[in-house]
């Protein structure tokens, strides 16, 4: 089956979550909890595009930058912290006259992979429906 909800059957969903959730409160907050924590770590304007960023390769600061317009650099700096404390992305300072940073993704950070995929299928097929074939 098609993974659709409807007003008749809001539980056919394709998917366990949504099954869950009409078990028990408890089952449904197990499978919100998850969701919750993944939100927190890429939730914001400016992760997912670093990361995005980042799986075309290796890059240092301004590289990145370049890559995500409208980012100031305080931002930037913030969110690669971000991203480096919750073991996406990796900082490397090589001994280079002038020193050198690097930022790559780790192989937890590639994992989302995935996840990006969808997100940008289904934006695909959103913007279609909402503005039209562009």
């Amino acid at each position: 089956m098609e993974n659709t909800v409807t007003k008749e059957n809001p539980e056919e969903v394709g998917n366990h979550a949504s099954s869950a959730c009409t078990k028990s409160l408890g089952e449904c907050t197990k499978s919100i909890l998850p969701v919750r924590d993944a939100l927190e770590v890429l939730s914001g304007k400016w992760k997912l595009p670093i990361i995005i960023s980042l799986m075309f390769g290796n890059k240092r600061f301004s590289q990145i930058a370049k890559e995500v317009p409208g980012i100031t650099d305080k931002m930037l700096s913030k969110e690669l912290r971000d991203l480096e404390a919750n073991e996406l992305v990796k900082r490397s300072v090589y001994n280079a006259i002038p020193v050198v940073v690097e930022y790559s993704l780790t192989e937890y950070g590639f994992s989302l992979q995935n996840v990006i995929a969808v997100l940008r299928n289904w934006g695909t097929t959103h913007r279609k429906r909402i503005m039209g074939a562009e």
